[in-house]
């Protein structure tokens, strides 16, 4: 029964899973000997190593009555120590044990002696191949553990569900920080850049992004306080006022963004930068930018209100904001429209902040070591869950989301580690692994 496993996992396995074992001790400890037939007693496994060099650092082993102190290297066959190169690496100089599913080469140490070797597949539980087997050998499940998830225990879901939430929010936060440095650390400089490309939302953003780019941001702070100004600025750096239009309030704005164009020396972008296709009419891109034109006009010191905030409803209340009155009888310059409001949707501020102000808050807070974790965490669980094809199909599969925090973390879960079949780093795909 034995060799049927080993013949099973030797066409899927991965050195993954050979980190796996070892990391968690799958496999008779009791009973270990090294190829020369010493007996092998593991003290410490050591500390995994996801960088550079052997891949678990400071391990202890005792072989026959001898203490070795120093790293474990893991491979599928000894003869990859070659493969990789090591031979010449002084990172392995200090290898005391190889780790391995076949030998079929010797390694040498400094000292010219045979480095020991433990070949796994002589040790490892059967109900650790069988886990591992059942995870990866439905190649067309939406995720490897579809079957399964719904009961991993609750306990370990919510806490695995909060570090994926972090994760997610440290690299979103880390893409800001490059941005930042770009910018000379000016927060509302890079805030007006990452709500631009918020407002343009997937089809838009990066055109709303090379709206935002195209221009230094101190000339808005210099016209924000005149709307006509304001208005001129964004709508003729976007391209929109490059048009022949007869409309009264088209051609204002058109000289008004012609004195700040020579004034400023602008260059602005083309307006087919800018998608209408397939958009509903409160998404497109002059609505949108009417929207953020007003934010700004009424909100001076954005970034520092912002901070202050603490409460869903507070920031409801900053982005609750009107367009100017053309726009509210208008969805382009070209056609009136009935009237409507065009106020900014809950769920619009709920996308903004998810992208944009949260992660940008973290970023602030952690570099002034003023973060608090558990707040995120609180005022998160406030907004309601996002809606989308990832989101649903975890629904499917019995896992609901009560908040975006849910959310969140199930598309860090999906996109990051379900995708990449990264299940022995997840903390489900080790439970389902262990039991």
């Amino acid at each position: 029964m034995h060799a049927i496993f080993c013949t099973l996992l030797k066409k899927s396995m991965n050195e993954d899973f050979l980190h796996y074992v070892w990391k968690f001790q799958l496999l008779s400890i009791h009973d270990l000997k090294t190829t020369t037939n010493e007996n092998l007693l593991i003290l410490k496994t050591g500390i995994h190593n996801y960088n550079s060099g052997p891949d678990f650092l400071n391990a202890q082993v005792k072989i026959e009555n001898q203490l070795w102190v120093g790293n474990v290297e893991i491979h599928l066959k000894s003869s990859d120590w070659y493969v990789h190169n090591h031979e010449l690496d002084p990172n392995y100089d200090a290898v005391i044990l190889h780790v391995v599913w076949e030998d079929d080469l010797t390694v040498f140490m400094r000292n010219n002696a045979p480095l020991p070797v433990l070949i796994l597949k002589d040790f490892v539980f059967n109900s650790a191949f069988n886990n591992y087997r059942n995870l990866f050998s439905a190649k067309q499940r939406w995720i490897s553990c579809e079957n399964e998830i719904h009961s991993v225990d609750h306990f370990i879901f919510e806490n695995w569900k909060e570090r994926l939430f972090f994760e997610r929010l440290e690299r979103k936060s880390n893409e800001m920080s490059a941005i930042l440095v770009t910018n000379k650390n000016d927060f509302e400089a890079v805030l007006f850049k990452l709500l631009a490309k918020n407002f343009g939302l997937k089809v838009n953003g990066e055109a709303f992004l090379s709206l935002a780019n195209s221009f230094d941001f101190s000339i808005l702070r210099r016209v924000r306080s005149d709307e006509n100004k304001l208005t001129a600025l964004l709508f003729g750096q976007s391209g929109f006022l490059e048009e022949t239009i007869e409309a009264e309030y088209h051609q204002q704005l058109k000289k008004e963004f012609h004195y700040l164009k020579h004034k400023y020396k602008l260059s602005s972008i083309s307006n087919n930068q800018f998608s209408f296709f397939r958009m509903r009419p409160p998404n497109f891109p002059t609505i949108r930018i009417a929207q953020l034109i007003s934010l700004y006009h009424l909100h001076q010191g954005l970034f520092s209100k912002l901070l202050k905030i603490k409460t869903l409803k507070g920031f409801y209340n900053l982005f609750n904001v009107d367009v100017n009155l053309f726009w509210k009888t208008h969805y382009t310059f070209h056609k009136t429209s009935s009237f409507s409001s065009k106020k900014i949707t809950k769920q619009f501020v709920n996308l903004v902040l998810i992208n944009t102000i949260v992660p940008l808050k973290f970023l602030y807070q952690k570099g002034r070591g003023e973060l608090n974790e558990h707040d995120f965490l609180v005022f998160l669980k406030k907004i309601k869950p996002e809606k989308n094809s990832i989101i649903s199909r975890f629904n499917d599969l019995k896992i609901n989301s009560r908040s975006v925090l849910d959310t969140q973390a199930l598309l860090e879960l999906k996109n990051n580690y379900c995708a990449k079949k990264l299940c022995l780093r997840c903390a489900i795909g080790n439970h389902l692994l262990q039991r």
